[in-house]
């Protein structure tokens, strides 16, 4: 199961309270205090971790709580510190205060690690309370509390290209040829129920990261079909392939495809609208799909847009496609989307 947004409760550990204590040894009547301090408290870390792909452990388990810090001692014995809780995710998970809503933080690199609970100070022992007018303190500061929150966590999928477009249209099928990838395809919509990662190799040592979302229809922006809870995934993507389907048989017009797709990226956000795109027309070794190409080809470019016919079944126009979206990414150079 893939899950990518999660609320979780964590708490800092207690810092351990202070001792209140004298000396007592043979031929010292009188000995001083000798109180030891408490321990720290725990803190809870999360630890970006890129074998991770999802959120899936914190949906089975809601609560987690740093060790406490152990009481000090007489004889001046201070109470050993808690240890921290390190809990490990996925590169890309967003964190924030569920009750506040305060961005924590945000995890995008291998080993990045943020404290989300913070263990509490110690207290101090009466030896800490010494001075010139009292030579024997009785007091100790108790242990304070670790602080807690419910935090909520939300996974944006990390991915240099992220394939779009209609439920069906042979996103999962291209990412599974480009990559070794192995989506879930069939003949029905909303076959991918969760994005899937693919390693595109490029040549000798260059490989860049596609994402296969699930399929977007109009409304998408407001939850209709898998709707919003995907929309998030192509917030961190360099580049979009829109993929359109030429099949004649699907009764619809590829440019009004282009342009619900685009509403709806534009009715969630702005910039995502306006994120570097290639149409790729797919399926194009199908009967019928030649005049649909043409379309769609004279579409794009009387806009500037860049288009692609393959068929991900033949191979058709695969490779080019490839060094394309590679030399994209290679550059710092960016044609945006037309409306």
């Amino acid at each position: 199961m893939f899950v990518d947004e999660v609320d979780v409760f964590v708490k800092g550990g207690d810092g351990g309270a202070g001792c209140v204590s004298f000396r007592r040894e043979k031929f010292v009547p009188r000995g001083g205090p000798d109180g030891g301090d408490g321990g720290d408290g725990g803190s809870v870390v999360l630890d970006a971790d890129p074998s991770i792909t999802t959120l899936l452990d914190f949906h089975y388990q809601r609560h987690y709580y740093a060790q406490r810090g152990l009481h000090g001692k007489g004889a001046n014995r201070h109470g050993k510190s808690g240890e921290d809780i390190v809990l490990r995710v996925p590169l890309g998970t967003v964190v924030s205060d569920r009750d506040t809503g305060e961005r924590l933080g945000d995890l995008t690199a291998p080993g990045q690690g943020l404290i989300v609970a913070r263990g509490a100070r110690g207290g101090r022992g009466n030896a800490r309370f010494v001075s010139s007018t009292n030579r024997a303190p009785r007091r100790a500061d108790l242990g304070r509390a670790g602080d807690e929150r419910w935090m909520h966590m939300e996974l944006k999928l990390l991915a240099d290209v992220g394939v779009i477009g209609f439920p069906n249209a042979g996103k999962s099928t291209l990412v599974s040829r480009l990559s070794a990838a192995t989506p879930k395809i069939a003949d029905y919509p909303f076959t991918t129920l969760q994005p899937n990662l693919g390693i595109v190799r490029v040549g000798e040592g260059a490989a860049f990261v596609i994402a296969d979302l699930p399929g977007l229809i109009p409304g998408a922006a407001e939850g209709k079909g898998l709707g919003i809870r995907f929309l998030r995934h192509t917030e961190r993507t360099r580049l979009l392939i829109h993929l359109i389907d030429l099949d004649p048989s699907n009764g619809r017009d590829p440019v009004d495809d282009y342009h619900a797709i685009q509403h709806e990226l534009r009715a969630y956000s702005e910039a995502l609208a306006t994120r570097p795109q290639v149409v790729a027309g797919s399926k194009a070794e199908l009967p019928g799909a030649e005049a649909r190409r043409q379309v769609l080809e004279r579409f794009c470019k009387e806009r500037g847009i860049v288009f692609h016919a393959i068929s991900s079944v033949t191979g058709l126009g695969l490779e080019a496609l490839v060094r394309d979206l590679a030399a994209r990414l290679r550059s710092a150079e960016w044609v945006p989307a037309a409306p």
